[in-house]
């Protein structure tokens, strides 16, 4: 089994920042793009930031210059630095994979359960 686990979500002041974390576990022959998506009470999960086994990312432009995606392809890791955050940034966080259990095997994506994010004073 494959498991996407996140972590480091609470709750933060607005202007505060938080890091997130989610580790991928279990038989894992290739990861491809990893990301971050969201969804807010009442509205669609979103994309917030992706990024390529080879580090080439991209960000939904509400998070541009606040939100950094990073990950360490060795601990089969992605990570969210959140900075700035304002209170519409509120939400839950959910970790997303698209990765290879076996070397012939297609690609599939893989969903962490979220981590919720509170941004409120």
């Amino acid at each position: 089994q494959v498991q996407l686990v996140e972590s480091g979500g609470g709750l933060v002041q607005p202007g505060g920042s938080l890091s997130l974390s989610c580790a991928a576990s279990g038989i894992i022959f290739s990861i491809d793009a990893m990301a971050w998506y969201r969804q807010a009470p009442g509205k669609e999960r979103e994309l917030v930031a992706a990024i390529t086994s080879g580090g080439d990312t991209n960000y939904a432009d509400s998070v541009k210059g606040r939100f950094t995606i990073s990950r360490d392809n060795a601990k089969k890791m992605v990570y969210l630095q959140m900075n700035s955050l304002k209170p519409e940034d509120a939400a839950v966080y959910y970790c997303n994979a698209n990765l290879k259990r076996l070397w012939y095997s297609n690609g599939v994506d893989y969903w962490g359960k979220g981590t919720l994010v509170t941004v409120s004073s």
